[in-house]
């Protein structure tokens, strides 16, 4: 099993609860296909850097998971017949950048930990 990141951006015109059942319909799918999701977490409205399809804002969201190549390309294909995706993004990961984010995902727990301590 591969590790992979997939970060997508779907279209701001979508309630709340439109956001989070498409979220919850890709995470169905990992998890149906034996996926490991290590991160799922929600970046929430951002600014587009350019217009796409008119729209200069999007719903941003990050998987992080482990999953076999061959599963990996009708995940994609779920993301290519979704209207409500503008775009997306999967990047393998090698040692070295699963290193980082486990650092970084630490440090962020650590710095979490201490403001709640505070």
């Amino acid at each position: 099993m591969n590790q992979y990141e997939t970060v997508f951006i779907m279209t701001p015109v979508l309630s709340e609860e439109q956001m989070k059942e498409a979220v919850d319909k890709y995470r169905g799918h990992l998890k149906s296909k034996k996926a490991e999701v290590v991160l799922d977490e929600s970046w929430g409205l951002r600014k587009l850097a350019y217009p796409i399809q008119k729209k200069s804002t999007g719903f941003y969201h990050l998987f992080e998971y482990k999953i076999d190549g061959e599963e990996l390309q009708e995940f994609e294909l779920l993301y290519k017949r979704d209207e409500r995706i503008l775009r997306f993004l999967t990047v393998k990961l090698d040692k070295h950048a699963i290193a980082y984010n486990e650092k970084k995902r630490k440090k962020a727990a650590e710095e979490k930990a201490a403001e709640q301590d505070s």
